[in-house]
């Protein structure tokens, strides 16, 4: 049986699709699993246990230029490797316009159909061109969590029953390049290193500043070294302010792609973040974590009860010391 699954953004989004892949695996062991993701996304999807291919399309470039002979070429070349296999299911867990285009243009074989959200769920974005081109259009519990919603749907579309038990299936390689410096710091680190994932894509999401730095010197008088990850210049700019406020034991990582930033998160003693694309890769590592909240969403987004993981939520912004507790919970 060949399965396609439609999950293309974000990067919190495609973590949280993970957990109906290793479902489908359970439930239907010879099903042959490929997935269609932004390009800049590949990187992580490939990490997904059980993926026998990743199909990347880059339709949020495509759409700014789309009579450029680039984009002409391009699509040529991803409708060409997404038409190259048949599907006996097809499943948009996007649940938008721009999903519905790639599930449309999906090959089947005689039997194979499309499977997609009937409805918006709160909180989540929603288009109706998803359910006119699927097949079978299934209705979601409004309130509901974003893995459980791509878990339901995967479940209802393949007749199976969803288990008990969560696995996100992300694999991380081991082994990570470390400069002099890092090597250095991670020495006079007893406790190993904690990422502090500063960086969301919402400034109102952010943590401040003054904050960061007051749990940077807790985390470093606990034993710990600090890793900042960066993925854009502002965020660069903040992770340099940190560092230079924290001192030696904490340091800025260079810019890399998904893979290699999972493999540096993998290898860290844990993670303290944001709601953010990067907290939720902690969370599919299973990395003690605390996910700081500024609005009232954890309930969709954030870590499912795991005892590692923790998610706070305060208006305007979760307290240093609450955030330090919580550390101390789930690292201990």
């Amino acid at each position: 049986m060949n399965v396609l699954i439609v999950k293309l953004s974000s990067l919190g989004d495609v973590v949280h699709a993970m957990p109906a892949v290793q479902d489908i695996r359970r439930a239907l062991p010879a099903a042959q699993i490929d997935w269609v993701v932004e390009r800049g996304f590949a990187p992580l999807a490939a990490r997904c246990d059980g993926v026998r291919r990743v199909i990347p399309c880059e339709l949020r470039r495509w759409r700014k230029a789309p009579l450029a002979a680039s984009t002409r070429a391009g699509w040529r070349a991803f409708r060409t490797e997404l038409q190259a296999t048949a599907y006996d299911a097809v499943i948009d867990l996007q649940g938008l316009s721009k999903s519905a285009l790639v599930a449309w243009l999906a090959r089947r074989t005689p039997v194979g159909r499309r499977y997609a959200l009937a409805n918006q769920t709160e909180g989540s974005g929603y288009e109706a061109p998803t359910r006119w081109v699927a097949d079978v259009a299934l209705r979601m519990e409004p309130h509901i969590h974003a893995v459980q919603r791509s878990r339901e749907l995967c479940a209802r579309a393949l007749a199976y029953a969803v288990p008990d038990s969560l696995h996100f299936g992300l694999l991380a390689q081991a082994s990570r390049p470390l400069d002099a410096m890092e090597i250095e710091a991670d020495a006079a680190a007893p406790c190993g290193c904690v990422a502090l994932v500063h960086g969301t894509s919402r400034d109102d999401k952010c943590w401040p500043e003054d904050h960061w730095l007051a749990l940077g010197r807790q985390l470093l008088a606990g034993g710990w070294s600090l890793g900042l990850p960066q993925g854009s210049a502002a965020e660069r700019e903040r992770g340099q302010r940190l560092a230079d406020q924290l001192g030696p034991r904490a340091r800025v990582w260079p810019a890399m792609d998904l893979g290699a930033l999972t493999d540096r998160l993998a290898a860290c003693a844990g993670v303290v973040g944001v709601d953010s694309g990067l907290s939720h890769i902690a969370v599919a590592l299973d990395l003690p974590h605390v996910q700081l909240y500024n609005f009232d969403t954890a309930w969709r987004t954030g870590p499912t009860g795991g005892p590692r993981q923790r998610s706070l939520y305060d208006q305007p912004t979760p307290a240093v010391q609450a955030v330090w507790q919580a550390w101390c919970e789930v690292s201990a």
